[in-house]
C-alpha cells in the first residue's frame, strides 16, 4: 500500500480532471457535467454517492476502519466549491474554456481536484476512527449553494462534528496557507434605491422634480455611513456600482435606481449599514420633494472560523508548509463565501492556499487572466488528507 501521505502517483489523473473541468465550465446550478464527472471519480474509488442535494450537489463518505453509516463515530465535512463564472477567458491556456463567455476564474476547478485527490488517499487507506463527509457545493457564485444544500438536508443526512473548507489565495505565494479565527470574510448585500420625482422638459427644470441630483446628493452622502459611522477599528466597504435614469439628452426622467453593496465583518456593523441606507436614501430625498425606496437583497454572512477548529487547521498547515509559511492569524478579506452559511450551523474553519507564482502573487480572483495553480494539487490534497486523519486524532 502506498504512504497514506503521497500522492504522487495519481497526480497524472487528478492534473487530467482539473484541466478538463477547466475546458468545460459551468455557471451556477447548471453543474451538471461537472457533478457527473467529479461522481464518476468518487465511484471509481468504490464510494457510494448521494446526489441532488441543492440541484447539483454531490456529496460522498468515506468510512474508517471499523466504521460504517449505521456506526459512523466522530465525522468531519470537508468543502470544496464547483462552479464557474461568467467571464470570457484570456489566458491561452491548451485547456483554456471551451465555452464562451464562461470560465473557471476563481480556481474551483482546483478546489474540486483538490478534495478529489484526498478522496483518492483516504480510500486507499482508511486507517482513521470516524468519518469523512466530502461536500462538492454548486452555486457558490452569487447562488448560495452552500444554504441550498443544507436547505436540502445536507447536515441532517450527513452530520458533521466540524466542517472545513479551502480556497485558494493569489496575493499569497503557492507553499503558503493562511487561516485565523473569527471572521475571515466579510457579509455581502445588495441594495437598490430608486428615487421618484418628476419628469419633464429639460428646458424647464422648475417645472420637474429631476430625480438625477437628488439621487447624486443620496450617494455623496451615503459615503458618511462608513467615513463617519464605522469605529476605524471595525471594517466596512460600502460600494454604489451602477445608477440608471433617463432615456435622452433633453428629458429629465421620473426617477432614477442606485445600486451599490455593502462589506462587513460584524452582524452590527451591516445592521447599522442597512438602518443608514434607509434613513439617509429617504430623508436626502424628501429635501428635495422627492420620495426614495430602500429595496433590500440579503446575500452572505459572514464567514466567522470558531477557535478550536481554526486553531486545529493553522497547526495542520504548519506542519505542511512549515511554520513560516503558515499564518494562523491573517488579516481577515472583504470579500464573500457562501461558506459562510455552513459555519453558522456547525463549527469549523475556512483558510487560504496560496495560489501565486515562483514566490510572488499571482493573477487576480475573477480575472480573465486568472489560472489555479497546478502545484496546489499535490499540497491541497496532502494537506485534506493529513487534516482529516490528525482530527480523529485529537481526543474529543
Amino acid at each position: 500500500m502506498n504512504n497514506v501521505n503521497d500522492i504522487t502517483p495519481y497526480l497524472g489523473q487528478l492534473l487530467k480532471f482539473r484541466h478538463d473541468m477547466h475546458a468545460n465550465p459551468e455557471l451556477r446550478y447548471e453543474e451538471h457535467r461537472t457533478a457527473d464527472k467529479v461522481a464518476a471519480y468518487l465511484q471509481a474509488l468504490g464510494l457510494s454517492v448521494h446526489r441532488g442535494l441543492g440541484k447539483t450537489g454531490v456529496v460522498a463518505s468515506i468510512y474508517g476502519q471499523g466504521r460504517s453509516k449505521d456506526n459512523p463515530g466522530r465525522s468531519i465535512g470537508i468543502r470544496a466549491d464547483m462552479d464557474a463564472l461568467p467571464v470570457a477567458e484570456s489566458t491561452g491556456a491548451a485547456y483554456a474554456s471551451c465555452v464562451p463567455g464562461k470560465m473557471h476564474a476563481c480556481g474551483h476547478d482546483g478546489h474540486t481536484t483538490m478534495l478529489l485527490g484526498a478522496a483518492t488517499l483516504m480510500a486507499q487507506n482508511p486507517a482513521f476512527d470516524g468519518t469523512v463527509h466530502l461536500i462538492f457545493q454548486p452555486a457558490e457564485e452569487g447562488g448560495a449553494g452552500a444554504k441550498a444544500m443544507m436547505d436540502d438536508g445536507l447536515f441532517k443526512l450527513f452530520p458533521c462534528d466540524a466542517v472545513f473548507a479551502l480556497h485558494n489565495w493569489p496575493s499569497m505565494p503557492q507553499g503558503q496557507m493562511a487561516v485565523r479565527v473569527g471572521p475571515i470574510m466579510a457579509s455581502t448585500m445588495r441594495f437598490e434605491i430608486r428615487v421618484k420625482g418628476k419628469g419633464g422638459h429639460a428646458a424647464m427644470p422648475h417645472k420637474t422634480l429631476d430625480p438625477i441630483p437628488v439621487a447624486c446628493a443620496i450617494v455623496n452622502q451615503l459615503q458618511t455611513l462608513v467615513s463617519r459611522g464605522v469605529d476605524p477599528l471595525d471594517c466596512a466597504v460600502l460600494t454604489i456600482g451602477k445608477i440608471e435614469a433617463g432615456t435622452v439628452e433633453n428629458i429629465i426622467p421620473d426617477e432614477a435606481a442606485i445600486y451599490g453593496t455593502v462589506r462587513t465583518l460584524k452582524k452590527s456593523t451591516q445592521e447599522y449599514m442597512t438602518e443608514g441606507l434607509k434613513r439617509i436614501s429617504t430623508h436626502v430625498a424628501a429635501a428635495h420633494l422627492c420620495e426614495a425606496t430602500y429595496i433590500h437583497k440579503p446575500g452572505y454572512p459572514n464567514t466567522t472560523n470558531t477557535a478550536d477548529e481554526a486553531r486545529f487547521m493553522g497547526e495542520v498547515m504548519a506542519e505542511m508548509v512549515g511554520k513560516d509559511n503558515a499564518f494562523p492569524d491573517i488579516d481577515p478579506a472583504m470579500t464573500a463565501e457562501d461558506f459562510g452559511f455552513m459555519l453558522q450551523e456547525v463549527p469549523g474553519a475556512y483558510g487560504w492556499i496560496g495560489n501565486g507564482r515562483n514566490g510572488q502573487p499571482g493573477v487576480g480572483l475573477h480575472n480573465p487572466g486568472y489560472d489555479f495553480n497546478d502545484d496546489n494539487i499535490e499540497l491541497g490534497s496532502r494537506f485534506w488528507d493529513k487534516l482529516a486523519r490528525r482530527w480523529f486524532e485529537q481526543p474529543r
